[in-house]
């Protein structure tokens, strides 16, 4: 597979250069943001790592919190949020979400929809590491209903693989029965069909289930169920359709919106900057007819939208 991420790893990279740089910005009186936002967005997270250590070993200071402490706002979110590795970043976005007041559902629907199965296992991993607690259980104690039923389907991380045509056309039919033929939804087969296929086997199902209902089933969604079950239910149809075309609406809602969604933002930028960042880009373009790079302009300001651009790697 091509490298798709707008990101690449540094060529010349030196880790206790890296290091002094950002030691030098950061000394004295004022901080040169320019050169702090221009070096971290231009190093893959490993070599962000790297530098990290090389950091505490020629100066004894922690690079994470020197950066808190010199770097104020949006700009400091970004540039902290880099800088944790990818599953560790995604286990301190769900414990936030969790932890916080009130559940913030969205979060927990964006990283559990779209992240591969291996993703998944390794933020299980990093959440018990950093927080010391099960995922899943904590998920449970704070969701309910068949909203909470998928959310542990997906934290199982346990999706089949390939396709089984043999199944294709079934599980069209009993979407179908389930939803738009009866009054009352069958929630049920919806969570176990959707949460447990193949990205390819699904988007087989949903041209079958087209043909049979003659509608998207994202529409068939939208009329049978609410609220979060509905967002997530959504959200996982989109990420087996394209996981790209998932983040750039993402991306345009953050923006587009009355005032912009800056969590979110940062969020899907850092997300999506080393994975498939170019294809989020073009599909971007195409959905909306401005590029992601122009929105970026028009949204934000200063050093926090220059650190943004860095990390959408170019115009389109």
């Amino acid at each position: 597979m091509a490298f798709r991420g707008s990101v690449k790893p540094f060529v010349n990279f030196n880790a206790k250069h890296d290091a002094d740089v950002l030691r030098k910005a950061m000394k004295g009186i004022g901080t040169d943001e320019d050169a702090i936002l221009m070096l971290l967005a231009a190093r893959s997270n490993n070599q962000r790592q790297e530098i990290k250590a090389a950091y505490k070993k020629a100066h004894g200071k922690d690079l994470v919190k020197d950066l808190r402490s010199e770097l104020g706002g949006k700009l400091e979110d970004l540039i902290v949020a880099l800088m944790a590795p990818p599953a560790i970043y995604d286990a301190n976005e769900l414990h936030k979400a969790i932890k916080g007041v009130g559940t913030e559902d969205q979060v927990l629907i964006e990283i559990l929809a779209s992240r591969t199965c291996d993703e998944i296992k390794d933020i299980i991993k990093a959440y018990k590491k950093e927080h010391g607690g099960k995922l899943e259980k904590d998920i449970m104690g704070d969701t309910s209903g068949h909203y909470q039923r998928l959310l542990v389907i997906l934290v199982q991380a346990n999706r089949e693989e390939g396709v089984d045509e043999s199944r294709v056309e079934k599980d069209a039919k009993e979407l179908f029965a389930a939803g738009e033929e009866k009054f009352g939804t069958d929630e049920d087969k919806f969570i176990n069909i959707l949460g447990n296929r193949s990205a390819e086997h699904l988007r087989k199902v949903f041209d079958a289930y087209k043909k049979i209902a003659g509608c998207d089933i994202e529409e068939s969604i939208k009329d049978e169920c609410t609220g979060n079950l509905e967002a997530l239910l959504l959200a996982v149809v989109k990420c087996a359709k394209s996981v790209p075309a998932y983040f750039a609406e993402i991306l345009r809602e953050s923006m587009r919106r009355a005032g912009t969604d800056d969590e979110t933002l940062i969020r899907a930028m850092v997300s999506r900057s080393e994975r498939d960042m170019l294809d989020v880009r073009a599909i971007y373009k195409k959905k909306y007819g401005e590029s992601l790079y122009s929105t970026i302009q028009e949204d934000t300001d200063g050093d926090y939208q220059k650190a943004l651009l860095y990390l959408c790697g170019g115009n389109d």
